[in-house]
């Protein structure tokens, strides 16, 4: 809520049984492995993390990488009940052998941002006009990965923050998987024609606008996930994409219906906004790696897999 100043909630903030359910695909993958290792990047207010804790085996070692010390406070207060079992880093360590987990940390990664006119590309930027920041373009070499359809005046964003992370923790995995949701489209979707104006959103206490130069600084901004790019990167840089589906069937492959049984009517209801496809069933993703794990076949795609749609 606005109230306890987050800007947005997040699909854990919003049930525990997301949590609960994920947990089940992590501890699939952990076995797997053999391995009682969890790394999780940008835990924001630890609630992702103490889901997963109180779910997976309590041999679990669980890593926080967080550089907000703000942030951090809030999830050692949360965690505190599984406080030996919980690290936090500043960096990502030179090997793992484990999962890796991630919840909207891809989103929150910077953009660049290519406006078309028609004839050329320019890479937008932000100048200072008089004592106010405003827009401007200069000509670029960058291009976005497809090449024809777009329109004069589009805006689009390149996510190769997201890429580079990506294939960054490609080096690091030396066996185990990585499972990351978020919201965002295969690239086939992500530059579309109809989508002139890009995905740039901005959030501050539960309102969203386009505008990143109001309010600078006290916004969160994001932009969707281009997941062709992002399995793209991984694939290349040695990892095995291993499902790629909605965050719906993820969490009904991982049990998530099978939870509910008996719930409260409450629960229910948060619950269904997880998985409808006008909530944050259909928009949001979740994409898997693996490294070292040939046999694996994971449970949160079993049913329902888009692999061929990146």
């Amino acid at each position: 809520m606005p109230a306890s100043g987050s800007d947005f909630v997040t699909a854990p903030e919003l049930s525990p049984l997301f949590g609960a359910a994920f947990a089940r695909q992590v501890a699939q993958a952990l076995a797997a492995a053999g391995a009682h290792e969890v790394w999780e990047f940008g835990a924001g207010s630890g609630a992702f993390a103490s889901q997963l804790l109180a779910a997976l085996p309590p041999d679990t070692c669980y890593h926080v990488v967080d550089l907000s010390g703000t942030l951090r406070a809030r999830q050692a207060e949360r965690l505190a009940p599984f406080a030996p079992r919980v690290q936090w880093h500043d960096t990502l360590p030179e090997a793992i052998e484990g999962v890796v987990v991630g919840n909207e940390v891809l989103d929150a990664m910077p953009v660049q941002l290519l406006h078309w006119d028609g004839g050329r590309w320019f890479e937008r930027g932000v100048v200072d006009d008089g004592g106010r920041f405003a827009w401007a373009d200069r000509p670029t070499e960058l291009r976005p990965p497809v090449e024809t359809g777009f329109l004069p005046g589009t805006t689009i964003e390149l996510p190769a923050q997201a890429s580079a992370f990506v294939a960054t923790l490609a080096t690091r995995l030396v066996r185990g998987a990585a499972f990351f949701a978020d919201y965002g489209f295969p690239e086939r979707e992500y530059y579309h024609p109809q989508r002139r104006g890009g995905t740039l959103m901005c959030h501050r206490a539960h309102r969203a606008d386009t505008d990143p130069l109001v309010e600078v600084g006290e916004k969160d901004i994001t932009a969707h996930v281009d997941f062709t790019a992002v399995a793209l990167a991984g694939q290349d840089a040695g990892l095995d994409v291993i499902g790629y589906t909605s965050q719906a069937r993820f969490l009904a492959n991982c049990g998530l219906f099978e939870l509910l049984e008996g719930a409260d009517a409450r629960t229910i209801a948060h619950a269904q906004k997880l998985v409808t496809e006008h909530e944050m069933g259909e928009l949001f993703k979740v994409i898997g790696f693996a490294r070292g794990l040939p046999d694996f076949a994971p449970v949160g795609f079993a049913a329902g897999d888009r692999t061929h749609t990146l």
